[in-house]
């Protein structure tokens, strides 16, 4: 038996490759990445501490369009940023990627890291991707919730993103993100790569943030505007792309 775990350097993905490879063993795992020249660079520290957590080296997936693997790129090239069936960087940096990597190896089962409160997420995917899915958090139980702890009481440090207030481990400035409590979190975080986020998508004409009921351009976004807790917001950028808008899309 032949597995295949993706590992996108979050929680939820290293978890579910430490069971995967209690489950089935370190010979018949294979623990693949796909690196996103826009995530943190201490992504990288973790995904190290992961290999030696799991006792395998994780591979890296490309697509060899993107060699730079860089959404920006992709944003670039395709004229286009964000729409309401997700966004072009996920489609060509991860799901390409993965369909490249699977055009070269032979598997029989993927694990990707659904949690237990992404059981529809999960039960979509097998159904318009891949029906070898194996759902192991959900299996198991696991909340997202659940898998930090798990990393924690491993000895594992989160990448930073997290301490910094983001959900998830994701490129930073996610442009499926359309809630003004993410967005201001960027700005002050991260201010830089607001303003880069901010320019580019004038430049294309796209609205990324929502405010007031209406899509605005990041530049008229008020910096004391808010919606929902970001801890509310679904913002997974695994392969599996949805678009994040959170639950707060319509207030304020």
């Amino acid at each position: 038996m032949k597995v295949v775990i993706w590992f996108s350097c979050g929680a939820a993905s290293a978890v579910a490759a430490k069971l995967a490879v209690e489950r089935y063993g370190n010979e018949s795992c294979r623990v693949v990445n796909n690196p996103i020249a826009e995530e943190d660079e201490d992504n990288q520290r973790f995904l190290v501490d992961v290999e030696k957590w799991i006792g395998i080296t994780i591979e890296k997936a490309i697509n060899p369009e993107y060699q730079s693997t860089s959404a920006v790129e992709v944003w670039n090239r395709r004229k286009f940023m964000s729409g309401i069936g997700g966004a072009p960087c996920t489609l060509e940096l991860k799901r390409k990627a993965r369909q490249h990597w699977e055009s070269q190896n032979e598997f029989d089962f993927l694990v990707l890291g659904f949690t237990s409160e992404e059981k529809d997420r999960a039960e979509r995917f097998q159904k318009t991707e891949r029906r070898n899915l194996v759902p192991i958090l959900i299996e198991e139980g696991f909340t997202k919730r659940d898998c930090f702890l798990a990393v924690s009481e491993a000895g594992l440090t989160l990448p930073r993103v997290y301490q910094m207030g983001y959900p998830n481990a994701n490129c930073i400035g996610c442009v499926k993100a359309t809630s003004p409590t993410y967005w201001n979190l960027v700005r002050r975080n991260h201010p830089g790569v607001f303003a880069e986020r901010a320019k580019q998508s004038r430049e294309l004409g796209v609205k990324l943030a929502r405010h007031k009921g209406s899509r605005i351009f990041l530049d008229e976004l008020p910096e004391d505007a808010r919606g929902n807790s970001i801890k509310t917001m679904s913002t997974e950028c695994g392969l599996f792309c949805e678009e994040y808008t959170g639950k707060a899309i319509n207030e304020q």
